[in-house]
């Protein structure tokens, strides 16, 4: 596994469109969590300014747009990007979308990360979709193709990450649809706890609302960073 300092492991989902609630929640994480996601909502609401922001206190981002476009638009806008500071930029899309990517984010520091299949989904919407195939056997095509297009990473839910690790050790995982409780009641589908995630082979989490919403923010954020020290001794 690589070495990923312990206060990047949680990837904060700010799933937030106002600068006054961007600065609550880094003023309240940021001595417990030094990555930050930005996804459409706030990226519309407040565009670079948000990213400038959560670099500004020398904390990374992850900008959550899922490009997808023709390869040439999504390479020149990529080339946009990573004159920004930006860590890992999602992109969705076939194998020349995301080479058009890797070919705009060049040798800066920006790292593309390839979908896989989204965590709401489940094998009832991919057959709404036409897929005809399991989860699992598309989230690794989908790996394997990231892979060959040179992008760093994929996100994928913690459920298929013991797989794509063992056929591609060297592509970074990072999960969304971590739940501290795993229920039946929400719009994930495909979720899992931290420790469990982390010991599946996720590389970074991504984690909103379990932190967001409870009443103890910081006590929950030191909880979970307790239980990733755990699952990576093991």
């Amino acid at each position: 596994m690589q070495h990923i300092p312990i206060e990047k492991r949680i990837i904060f989902a700010l799933d937030v469109n106002t600068k006054e609630e961007v600065e609550k929640w880094l003023n309240r994480l940021g001595s417990y969590i030094k990555f930050y996601k930005v996804g459409l909502e706030l990226f519309v609401s407040l565009g670079f300014e948000v990213v400038d922001m959560i670099s500004d206190r020398g904390f990374e981002v992850m900008l959550d747009l899922k490009l997808y476009d023709i390869p040439k638009t999504v390479e020149r806008t990529v080339k946009q990007i990573r004159k920004r500071r930006v860590s890992f930029l999602t992109v969705h899309g076939n194998y020349d979308i995301l080479r058009a990517a890797v070919d705009g984010a060049g040798d800066s520091n920006l790292k593309i990360l390839g979908v896989t299949v989204l965590t709401s989904f489940d094998e009832k919407d991919l057959k709404e979709l036409g897929y005809n195939v399991a989860v699992e056997e598309l989230v690794l095509n989908r790996a394997r193709l990231t892979y060959r297009a040179g992008c760093a990473g994929v996100v994928a839910s913690a459920h298929e990450a013991k797989l794509i690790k063992s056929k591609i050790p060297d592509l970074t995982i990072v999960t969304p649809g971590i739940r501290v409780e795993v229920s039946k009641k929400q719009d994930q589908k495909r979720v899992m706890t931290p420790p469990k995630a982390i010991e599946m082979g996720s590389d970074y989490l991504v984690i909103g609302r379990a932190i967001r919403d409870s009443d103890e923010p910081e006590v929950v954020t030191e909880k979970i960073i307790s239980e990733i020290k755990y699952s990576l001794k093991k």
